[in-house]
């Protein structure tokens, strides 16, 4: 008589994997969760993470710098006449109008913040001025 085939569950009780096999199955586990892990699951390196958080404090610094700009820059006595100066001026060069009036340099020191004056002089352009609203306002 034919003895029955075992069944899946009662062949996989039964089996015994090597020492070798059971370390290449972990070790391949360990291989697809890293590779899973930087590719799809947000992981960086310590490298990367210190590059990320630098770049993050330069762009908050030179946003706060550029806040300062426009509050320096709205504060000046001859504010109407420099805006229009700075409206005329080609796009990429109303940073070095910016660094050159002294606006984008914070008080206490010597030098601009990087990238301060090109946030600043977006701002300003991006602003509508004043005569904008008084020529709204008398129609």
């Amino acid at each position: 008589m034919a003895t029955p085939n075992p069944s899946l569950m009662h062949r996989f009780e039964d089996y015994k994997p090597s020492k070798s096999a059971l370390f290449w199955s972990c070790a391949l586990c360990v291989a697809a969760t890293m590779i899973v892990g930087f590719a799809w699951g947000g992981w960086v390196t310590g490298g990367t993470a210190t590059e990320m958080a630098r770049k993050a404090a330069d762009g908050a610094g030179a946003n706060l710098a550029a806040a300062v700009c426009v509050v320096q820059f709205k504060s000046d006595p001859a504010h109407s006449d420099q805006l229009a100066s700075l409206n005329k001026i080609q796009s990429w060069d109303r940073a070095s109008f910016i660094t050159k009036g002294g606006w984008a340099t914070l008080p206490g020191m010597k030098e601009p913040v990087t990238g301060a004056a090109d946030l600043c002089a977006q701002q300003l352009t991006a602003a509508p001025s004043p005569l904008a609203n008084v020529v709204e306002s008398s129609k």
